[in-house]
């Protein structure tokens, strides 16, 4: 075609192929790198999580924003309509007194929400698996039996029997006063309820904020009852109760709504008034655990025996840590690097030498050969130190006794060269495969490892049979 002619060749483009292939030592840079995930992300329980993991409730969360929003315009009308009238009337101490309290039942009520109850972790399939050996081995039961083994322990507290039960969920024994939540779909330690007006559990780690709500809330209701109440007896003094009504209808809703909680909040923090002071739970009692009805000799192994005492070690003893870091970082597992599969191959070479020289540029683009290419009659196999062999000697077959394998390649040069046109190669006039490392490369002294190319090896193994054949002849 002439030279700047027009024709199909000229538009075409052509794009390098590489045959180089990827190395070791070069995989983990053309990886994608994986963003990693947070324990929260993959959590197996029925929870809800906000803020990265930060917060932690459960999934009906309906009711909480039920309780926040009573909480909310209750305080908001009695700092709205009664508040100014009170401190003026009365005294300004009303607003910042009923001020602390609503931050302090804020404060509480979102730690209480917000927080991990004392979630116990599940097992791993592997601590399963063995937790499931220990319970055959323990009961004595066989592989083939019918019956499933027995599902408790039995654990002494303080000279009292304790049962801990198999939780088939998270397939673990539960510690001793924990329990399963069927609505979060979690073993809590130190389960007391779940309680959905604070859309979460009520456990070990949550327990004392739980209590420092209920009473600072009964507080609250009672203070905004209290002076609702004050508020429009003054103002009924002023115009008359029906005036007094109309002129601030916001206290009537206060008042209804305080007169219809006041009971039932101030009964619950009553209810666990008791509990702490006898160092119980709410699961515990209403199964009756410790209850005299069971036994004479039945009674709560974790009481101290002192009310101070026990409401000391619910209420200012130490918060344990979380047990399932939430917002940890899941380690994945590192893939072990795949051996390359292209490379030339090495005689009489160690592993440590093949992995020194697949990771050497110069040798990545060679051809590869397999195992059974290698253990072929009369060429060394991998593996095989080729130090009593010189380049170019043929390898005598076992299958001729008659021939010693001392023969060296002066007597098999003459035959040669009378009955064939074919010529042996010495060392230094062998054709090295493409690419190949100088002879004065430190590689080539390191175990005489000697490579040769296949082609070449197919040669000279052809000519050392025809030069026996002719010899056995002879």
């Amino acid at each position: 075609m002439p030279p700047g002619g027009g024709g199909p060749m000229k538009d075409c483009e052509y794009s390098q192929i590489s045959t180089h292939s990827s190395s070791p030592m070069e995989s983990p840079h053309k990886k994608k790198k994986i963003a990693a995930r947070r324990k929260w992300e993959v959590f197996p329980g029925r929870n809800k999580f906000f803020c990265n993991g930060r917060i932690m409730m459960a999934r009906q969360t309906g009711v909480f924003y039920l309780t926040l929003i009573l909480i909310l315009v209750t305080s908001g009308l009695f700092f709205a309509f009664d508040c100014p009238y009170l401190a003026v009337n009365i005294t300004p101490a009303i607003p910042v007194v009923g001020g602390i309290l609503f931050f302090f039942v804020m404060g509480t009520l979102l730690r209480t929400s917000f927080s991990d109850p004392g979630v116990l972790p599940r097992a791993t399939p592997d601590e399963a698996a063995d937790l499931e050996r220990q319970i055959d081995i323990a009961n004595g039961t066989s592989s083939g039996g019918y019956r499933p083994p027995p599902r408790t322990k039995e654990v002494i507290i303080n000279g009292q029997t304790v049962k801990l039960k198999y939780c088939f969920t998270c397939k673990i024994f539960r510690p001793p006063r924990a329990s399963h939540c069927s609505l979060c779909d979690n073993c809590v330690e130190r389960f007391d309820h779940h309680c959905p007006w604070v859309g979460n559990c009520v456990g070990k780690r949550n327990y004392r904020f739980f209590y420092m709500f209920i009473l600072s809330l009964s507080f609250l209701t009672v203070f905004i009852f209290a002076f609702v109440i004050a508020h429009v007896i003054l103002r009924s003094q002023q115009t008359g109760f029906l005036n007094a009504l109309k002129d601030s209808p916001a206290s009537v809703l206060e008042a209804v709504v305080c007169f219809f909680s006041v009971w039932s909040i101030v009964g619950l923090s009553g209810f666990h008034t008791y509990l702490i002071s006898s160092n119980q739970t709410t699961n515990e009692d209403i199964k009756g655990s410790w209850s005299n009805k069971r036994g004479k000799e039945n009674y709560n192994p974790y009481s101290y025996g002192n009310i101070f005492t026990n409401c000391c070690v619910a209420l200012c003893g130490p918060i344990s840590p979380s047990l399932i870091d939430r917002r940890g970082y899941i380690q994945p597992d590192t893939p072990q690097p795949a051996a390359p599969s292209n490379g030339i191959t090495m005689y009489g070479a160690t592993q440590s030498q093949s992995d020194m020289a697949a990771a050497t540029p110069l040798l990545q683009s060679e051809p590869s050969l397999t195992s059974e290419e290698l253990h072929m009659p009369g060429k060394p196999g991998l593996g095989t130190p080729c130090a009593s062999l010189t380049l170019g000697q043929p390898t005598p077959p076992s299958s001729m006794p008659n021939l010693a394998t001392e023969a060296t390649l002066s007597d098999i040069m003459p035959l040669k060269d009378e009955h064939g046109g074919h010529q042996f190669l010495t060392p230094d006039e062998a054709p090295s495969p493409p690419r190949m490392l100088g002879t004065g490369s430190p590689l080539t002294h390191s175990r005489t490892m000697h490579m040769l190319g296949l082609a070449s090896q197919d040669s000279l193994h052809e000519d050392s049979v025809r030069g026996l054949v002719k010899l056995s002849s002879v």
